[in-house]
């Protein structure tokens, strides 16, 4: 029998933390969902077919994201993969009207949480035995090419692209793999409002379209279960028809 694989998926109780969990789940893998809404995590929980553990957390906060490692490793023993999905954006609002507090919010949420969770994800990748994983930061199209009036999620969002990659430079005298996954339009909550019209950079409000998260899911797992000597460093996965290319 093969060995499990464990999982842990940030932003795991809605969206695409939900999906990716579900599919992991679907695909052999024990799954850790992390969430800051207990209600959602649970409604995951009882989706999943395989072994699944729940722990509310904001991975904001270095004492939450220390405790959901232990939990994990408690429960699990080892960790072959992060998927670092949790995540915000801010109003779509002038840069001089948007509070101080917004923008420090998804600072902690993009950011600061995926740096403190690929922090314990490496802590417990190196001493395990055997030692390595994988880590998937849920990077988006606004790495490449900002929204109107998005500057704290365009930041966050550029920044997790250099931490992909010092990180994938970090890991590999200790097996650990580090990508990126860039999303564009998947059907969930938060981007549901795209289908009523968001700004578009030429000053117009017009409807996008939108694709199934589960397409997401499916490219987490395919990045997930590649084999240790391979690596996908970015993939974007996205709406077809979605303006992106040719945007501005």
């Amino acid at each position: 029998m093969a060995e499990r694989r464990v999982a842990v998926v940030t932003g795991g109780g809605t969206g695409i933390g939900a999906a990716s969990a579900l599919e992991l789940s679907a695909g052999g893998w024990a799954v850790a969902v992390c969430g800051r809404r207990a209600g959602l995590l649970a409604d995951v929980v009882a989706q999943c077919p395989g072994e699944v553990l729940a722990v509310v957390a904001d991975v904001s906060q270095p004492d939450d994201v220390d405790r959901l490692f232990d939990a994990v490793v408690d429960r699990f023993r080892r960790l072959d993969l992060l998927f670092n999905n949790a995540g915000s954006g801010s109003r779509p609002v002038p840069v001089d009207e948007l509070p101080v507090e917004d923008w420090l919010r998804v600072v902690g949420a993009n950011l600061t949480g995926s740096w403190l969770c690929a922090r314990a994800a490496f802590a417990q990748m190196k001493r395990q035995d055997p030692p390595g994983g994988r880590i998937i930061n849920n990077g988006s199209i606004s790495a490449h090419a900002p929204r109107p009036f998005s500057s704290p999620y365009t930041a966050t969002k550029h920044a997790v692209t250099g931490l992909t990659k010092a990180l994938s430079l970090e890991g590999r005298p200790h097996g650990i793999s580090v990508g990126q996954i860039d999303i564009g339009n998947a059907r969930t909550p938060m981007a549901a409002r795209m289908e009523a019209g968001v700004p578009q950079a030429d000053g117009s409000v017009r409807p996008e379209p939108l694709m199934d998260v589960a397409n997401v899911a499916r490219a987490v797992r395919y990045m997930a279960e590649l084999p240790p000597d391979a690596n996908v460093l970015q993939m974007t996965v996205m709406a077809n028809s979605m303006p992106f290319v040719g945007r501005g």
